[in-house]
């Protein structure tokens, strides 16, 4: 079975001046909303409002990026992104352990790759949050790849800095 899922893309270098510490290019990335569950209006202020209003978060730099395109992913990495995420649920959010922590991460990688799963590889994704009164709701939007050449930006492998 092929997995799919999706990494941080630039097409210019407005992250860099909307968010706070933007994603590196290439690095895989989730939604990341859990970020924002204990959140209010008053958390909602500069760099962190556009965060949360449209940042996906990157599993390497926990950095946000605005668009994600989904490409192939090997089993392999997703385990990898696993024990990395884990560790940071550790480190920031008061988990015990990576192992109480793990599937919690997978969890969250596997919605992701749900979510690519249907979609084309180089597919745009953007995401869109709002604060309600049941929490925060996320909504996803597709942009079909165009004849730009996407493919230089959403490859499989490892990509420069």
């Amino acid at each position: 079975m092929t997995l799919k899922l999706a990494r941080a893309i630039h097409f210019d270098e407005s992250d860099r001046n909307v968010f706070a510490s933007p994603a590196r290019t290439g690095e895989w990335c989730i939604s990341g909303g859990f970020e924002f569950s204990d959140w209010t209006e008053g958390d909602l202020t500069g760099k962190a409002r556009q965060a949360f209003a449209n940042g996906w978060l990157g599993l390497e730099t926990f950095g946000r990026v605005t668009f994600v395109a989904v490409t192939q992913i090997e089993e392999a990495e997703v385990e990898t992104l696993a024990a990395l995420l884990a560790q940071h649920f550790v480190t920031y959010y008061g988990a015990p352990s990576v192992d109480a922590a793990r599937p919690v991460a997978q969890e969250e990688l596997a919605q992701m790759i749900d979510l690519c799963a249907d979609h084309a590889p180089n597919c745009l994704l953007t995401v869109a949050r709002e604060l309600t009164d049941a929490g925060v709701r996320e909504s996803f939007r597709m942009i079909q790849p165009q004849d730009a050449g996407l493919e230089q930006f959403a490859i499989h492998g490892d990509l420069p800095e």
